[in-house]
């Protein structure tokens, strides 16, 4: 099994980093569409109707606003998502951990690399950090 693992800084307040990572409106300007709640145990989908990716999730961990965990189950990748946020003075740090891939799936790991590292660029600009 490898593991993906991607280190970003904000210069935005955690609670606000936070919320983007846990409402499902602002989720969906940076992720997909989505039904997602912060709820363990809730189940729930990202969708890219473009692409006809369907991605179902599990919300596992819930611990505002350090941690948040879920699993990350389409295609080829059957994986757990974590994201942990540490807030240094003006600086908010966010961890990202996509554990379980194949270790001979490395197409499906860069892809999610590529994937999540697009995806945080519009993440900055939703939490206003351009």
């Amino acid at each position: 099994m490898t593991d993906l693992l991607l280190d970003f800084q904000f210069k935005s307040p955690i609670n606000k980093v936070w919320d983007a990572l846990t409402h499902s409106d602002t989720l969906a300007q940076w992720v997909m569409e989505n039904n997602f709640k912060p709820i363990v145990g809730y189940k729930c989908q990202f969708r890219n109707t473009q692409i006809g990716l369907v991605v179902d999730s599990e919300v596992l961990v819930v611990d505002k606003p350090h941690k948040l965990s879920y699993t990350w189950v389409g295609g080829p990748i059957d994986t757990v998502v974590t994201w942990t946020l540490k807030q240094e003075g003006e600086t908010t740090h966010l961890h990202l951990e996509q554990s379980g891939f194949e270790t001979e799936n490395q197409q499906a790991f860069m892809g999610a690399k590529y994937g999540w590292t697009s995806m945080v660029d519009q993440l900055q600009k939703v939490v206003g950090n351009v």
